[in-house]
């Protein structure tokens, strides 16, 4: 097989949460420590940093990945879902992993998979953890695809679980309430392991306490460690970037991903290293930070977060899709300057649409669309429900034509973002060649 053969393969035989969703959730660990044994127990051959949470995950890991390279470690750097290629889920230093070594692993593990019949998602993680084995990684930062307990990551022994926040996401698998998530969540603390919570909640806060305590792990809070006076957007030239300072020092630091959430991303990376540092034989030094934070998208390839795609007009696309992440974008647009906002809208249709379309502003011109994904919510059932909430605009068969029409409305002063989901804007940034 060919890399098109290997993927149409993948994508026929085993179900894929990214494209069909909760059918392909499996509830339990069965199928990733069959593949763990079949392929001679990857996982414990590999250094690994575990990362969970509802928002902020993917930014984090991708921080802490350039934080390791920075100070010459072999990374390895695992993330999910992918924007444009599959590959973008495996990286070892930023490289993505080569089409050969795909298609070697689905060849020569063919018959173990039809045996199984793991879905995408553990077919992946065994993929991942074979090959930052067989490369001998240094370490390896790890990001779980949704939940913790039943996370087919979930078969490491970390040197540190990191948990950066809760919110409402993926309910119908996780539970409804925070507590019931953050329970999920806390599958990830293992015993005698340390855990650093990215964000104190304090209706959870006892749920991961009393976890920690039951293992035997050791505790921490990031923003009871970090603090900082202020952080803000800033541009040079054409490229914004995060510029953050210290509380009581005259230290500042400077992050190439933008948006003002990334503070609290930082703030648990920030601690993280300072946990690595004092707990294993890990040494990452103030240097080595200050230079990789400047470099995030340089260093791993990290896309759709606050990403810019063009400049006048300004369109900016950003992945952000729950309750909470929207709000976080929100904040994001409102202290960005601009005429007008049009507002590129595409969703997913096992979410709780109308929790985020009642917190979108009215003053917008909306380009409902539908991503190219089976998952993804009719154009027309989204702008229904939209003018339930007085959010004005037209419907689109697809990203690219809403993008079209947006361009074509907008002035060079207007802001055009694209956003509602992940798949939004993956479709987004494949257009993005064609911008002029």
């Amino acid at each position: 097989m060919n890399y098109k053969e290997t993927l149409d393969y993948l994508f026929s035989r085993l179900p894929m949460f990214q494209r069909i969703g909760a059918a392909a959730y499996k509830a339990n660990l069965d199928n990733t420590w069959a593949l763990m044994n079949a392929l001679d127990s990857p996982e414990k051959k590999i250094k690994t940093i575990h990362v969970a949470g509802t928002n902020g995950k993917g930014s984090t890991s991708h921080m802490l990945a350039a934080c390791f390279q920075k100070a010459g470690y072999k990374t390895g750097l695992y993330t999910s879902p992918h924007l444009i290629d599959f590959r973008e889920r495996i990286k070892i230093n930023g490289k993505m992993i080569s089409k050969q070594e795909v298609v070697k692993f689905v060849e020569k593990h063919q018959i173990i998979f039809d045996r199984i019949e793991p879905s995408f998602f553990e077919w992946t993680v065994a993929l991942a953890f074979d090959y930052f084995a067989r490369k001998k990684v240094d370490i390896a930062i790890i990001e779980t695809g949704l939940g913790g307990r039943l996370d087919s990551t979930n078969v490491i022994q970390p040197e540190l679980s990191i948990i950066t926040n809760i919110s409402f996401d993926h309910m119908n698998l996780l539970g409804s309430t925070l507590p019931l998530i953050a329970k999920e969540k806390a599958g990830i603390i293992k015993e005698n392991t340390p855990v650093l919570i990215g964000e104190t909640q304090k209706e959870i806060k006892t749920i991961f306490s009393s976890k920690s305590k039951e293992n035997n792990a050791p505790i921490f809070f990031a923003d009871e460690l970090i603090s900082f006076e202020y952080a803000k957007q800033m541009r040079k030239k054409n490229e914004l970037f995060l510029e953050i300072k210290f509380k009581h020092s005259s230290k500042k630091i400077s992050c190439d991903l933008p948006g003002l959430y990334q503070n609290k991303n930082i703030k648990t990376v920030l601690a993280a290293i300072a946990i690595i540092n004092s707990t294993s034989h890990f040494k990452i030094n103030s240097s080595h930070i200050t230079q990789a934070l400047k470099s995030v998208k340089e260093l791993t390839g990290l896309m759709g977060r606050w990403h810019i795609l063009k400049n006048k007009p300004l369109i900016i696309a950003d992945t952000g899709h729950n309750e909470a992440g929207i709000k976080e974008v929100l904040k994001n647009i409102n202290s960005t300057n601009f005429d007008n906002l049009h507002f590129i809208l595409g969703m997913v249709n096992d979410k709780e649409i109308d929790k985020v379309l009642q917190l979108l502003p009215k003053k917008a011109n909306y380009y409902f669309c539908k991503a190219s994904i089976p998952r993804a919510l009719d154009e027309r059932t989204l702008y229904e429900h939209a003018n339930k909430f007085k959010l004005k605009g037209e419907f689109y068969k697809d990203v690219a034509n809403a993008l079209k029409s947006a361009f074509q409305s907008a002035s060079h002063k207007d802001l055009i973002f694209i956003g509602g989901s992940t798949f939004t804007v993956a479709d987004a940034l494949k257009l993005k060649a064609t911008m002029k």
